[in-house]
């Protein structure tokens, strides 16, 4: 999925402020340039004139600091090294940890959006890329478990 999508579906369903998603950034790394003016260009449909392209970075800082948003940080650990590649897989991954979400809220997630996945299939998602089981997870997957999020958040 395209990382300006991923943006604009989380901040849909938390119903975040332009400001409350550079908050969130920062919380991942404070010195991270990022303003206002980004989050509104990054968010702007591609054909709009001011359109820009959320960069990985961007993403992966944007999803650390969901996770420390919502989970907190423990300062005994330092902080972890931002990711820099990102895929689908990672996103799932990092949604997953943030909302601290069960095998069961995940099934849940995918029914509520009207796309059932097995437990097998949900757990291949997860294995590491070397694994014989492991599976990349498509954009159709990503797409309804974001909109199965958004519903259980937002309501109907």
């Amino acid at each position: 999925m395209i990382n300006n999508d991923v943006l604009r579906a989380i901040r849909y369903m938390l119903d975040l402020s332009d400001g409350k998603v550079v908050e969130i950034v920062q919380l991942a790394d404070p010195a991270f340039p990022i303003e206002k003016a980004d989050v509104q260009a990054f968010l702007k449909k591609d054909d709009d004139e001011g359109y820009a392209e959320c960069s990985n970075a961007v993403l992966t800082h944007f999803l650390d600091g969901l996770i420390v948003h919502y989970r907190g940080r423990d300062p005994s650990v330092p902080p972890r090294p931002v990711e820099t590649r990102v895929n689908n897989n990672v996103v799932l991954k990092k949604l997953r940890v943030a909302f601290e979400l069960k095998d069961v809220d995940m099934h849940q997630a995918f029914a509520d959006a009207g796309f059932p996945v097995s437990k097998p299939e949900l757990s291949a998602l997860f294995r590491q890329p070397g694994h014989k089981n492991f599976r990349r997870c498509g954009d159709q997957l990503l797409r309804n478990f974001l909109k199965g999020l958004t519903l259980r958040s937002r309501g109907s």
